[in-house]
């Protein structure tokens, strides 16, 4: 009998609400809805941190930031760390991936550390020696023969795509540059489209490619995804599949049809765009600062937009989205014209989101709005096509366990998930009552006078966030407000309320402590 096959497709920045599964009427999912429709659907999936590297670092780890070290973007997840990739390959699967990683640094700009600090830290790299920059930019646009030192965090066989926009670097660029070579010449913001109606152009958060659908990373993702599908179906192995999407990340790039899919004009802002009252110190700088005309637009951390940036932003974003759902498709004919279907999981999930207009922001920075903490998780298992819902509180830890445990293979030291609903029934009677949210930034932003450093719990009605070095916090009920319109930190009402939240964090920090002596040595 064959054995479990798994296929993880994995989304950059992607809101849980833009999928028409999750109750979005504009945007076109009809293959990503096709899956939750017989899949397992969470409606309450929280990232472990809310930024690339530390989140998508607990997703291979199924261990907290404070513990994996990946505190923040900057630091990579060290050579040694122990991944439920790792696991699977030693219990004779195959692993792949195609695609985004972002377990190590990629975008060539080194750490806002002092040089003797950034010296310190590539000599360290704690705790196991070896490279670190396999996904530094650099390393691909200017070594014709750089190559990854393989296995990489357990996969075997790898394509990678490094960085975001129309200018991918990886093995990516490589196909480009050799497939297609008059196309790559016509990458990038400096050989757009004329697109002189859309403001975020002016920002660069956003250019209208000349590279053609059929060309683009999103295409040439699900391409090279077919293919590997191709070589594990003539195996009799099973195989662990890692399909990573850059997109719907920024700067906004969607090729082709997909650019003007959507128009601004018709995109709804969010709820809490204008209903926000009294916004806490942070969200009202970003808005000061936007006032002011002093809004910093060309950086990947939030700003302030105003109604029209939302609305590109929204619109752009669902090109990218729809063109995502797209190869997804393909992918999953091929799945099933390859006989794969019956044997494989399918698993949808995104890194974390982006405010995309909530509260008069773009982008991703530490203000945990539930647009940004709240990522999509559907599980398709062919054992159970019924399709079932889940309030339950969930989180980014739980994916490496629960694929363990579906897989039959016991994991190893210090994973701190749990086994979801979606295969254990019974995980409901020891359902969480609360989840554990960790952010740290490397960098003094949003009016803040060192990098901020923050904690968040999330139970079922409430939403607490307590900042390091600051006076005040956030709190807010998400029963009656789940747009987050109204913080309730320093309503003397919710005191006991606020009291007994923070005491639940501490112990939820406590209990996220490190346990094992021998932390993800491999069982």
């Amino acid at each position: 009998m064959r054995r479990t096959n798994f296929l993880l497709i994995v989304t950059d920045q992607q809101r849980c609400d833009h999928i028409g599964a999750y109750g979005n009427r504009i945007v076109a999912t009809p293959h990503i809805d096709r899956l939750a429709a017989r899949g397992w659907v969470a409606d309450r999936f929280y990232v472990a941190s809310p930024a690339c590297m530390p989140n998508r670092a607990s997703l291979m780890t199924g261990r907290l930031p404070s513990l994996h070290g990946v505190r923040h973007n900057g630091i990579p997840l060290s050579l040694g760390a122990a991944t439920f990739v790792d696991v699977l390959k030693r219990a004779g699967w195959r692993a792949g991936l195609v695609g985004k990683s972002h377990l190590q640094n990629m975008s060539g700009k080194p750490a806002a550390w002092p040089p003797a600090a950034r010296r310190l830290a590539r000599e360290a790299q704690a705790p196991c020696a070896g490279n670190y920059e396999q996904e530094w930019g650099p390393n691909w646009r200017d070594r014709p023969g750089f190559e990854l030192d393989l296995p990489l965090y357990g996969f075997d066989d790898v394509s990678l795509a490094v960085d975001h926009g129309d200018r991918v670097l990886g093995h990516y660029w490589r196909w480009l540059e050799q497939a297609h070579p008059d196309v790559a010449a016509l990458a990038g913001s400096e050989h757009a489209l004329p697109a002189p109606e859309y403001r975020l152009t002016f920002s660069g958060q956003a250019w209208r490619t000349r590279v053609p659908e059929e060309c683009s990373t999103t295409s040439w993702i699900a391409e090279e995804t077919i293919g590997r599908l191709r070589t594990y179906a003539a195996g009799a192995a099973p195989f662990f599949l890692q399909c990573s999407f850059p997109d719907p990340h920024h700067p906004f790039t969607p090729p082709g049809r997909f650019w003007d899919m959507y128009r601004p004009e018709d995109m709804e802002l969010p709820a809490s765009f204008h209903a926000s009252i009294d916004p806490p110190p942070h969200v009202a700088w970003l808005r000061a600062q936007r006032d002011a005309g002093q809004a910093v637009k060309r950086t990947p951390a939030a700003f302030a937009c105003d109604e029209r940036e939302a609305r590109e932003a929204i619109a752009l974003n669902y090109g990218s989205i729809a063109h995502i759902d797209e190869a997804i498709g393909r992918v999953l004919r091929e799945l099933d014209r390859l006989s794969l279907a019956q044997d494989t999981i399918v698993i949808f999930t995104s890194d974390h989101g982006d405010f995309l207009g909530d509260h008069q922001l773009l982008l991703k920075g530490p203000i945990h709005y539930q647009g940004l903490i709240r990522t999509p998780f559907i599980w398709a298992d062919p054992l159970d096509p019924a399709g079932r819902r889940s309030d339950a509180l969930c989180s980014a830890i739980d994916l490496a366990p629960t694929i363990l445990s579906r897989a039959g293979v016991p994991g190893y030291n210090g994973m701190q998930g749990r086994i979801l609903d979606c295969i254990d029934q019974e995980a409901g009677a020891d359902a969480r009552q609360s989840v554990l949210i960790e952010d740290e930034v490397q960098r003094i932003l949003f009016g803040f006078d060192r990098p901020p450093r923050l904690r968040t719990l999330v139970t079922q009605q409430w939403r607490l966030t307590l900042y390091a070095n600051a006076t005040w916090g956030e709190l807010y009920d998400l029963a009656a407000d789940p747009g987050e319109c109204r913080n309730l930190w320093h309503d003397p009402a919710q005191a006991k309320v606020r009291s007994d939240l923070m005491a639940e964090l501490i112990r939820q920090m406590t209990l996220h402590g490190e346990t094992s002596p021998y932390a993800s040595a491999l069982a």
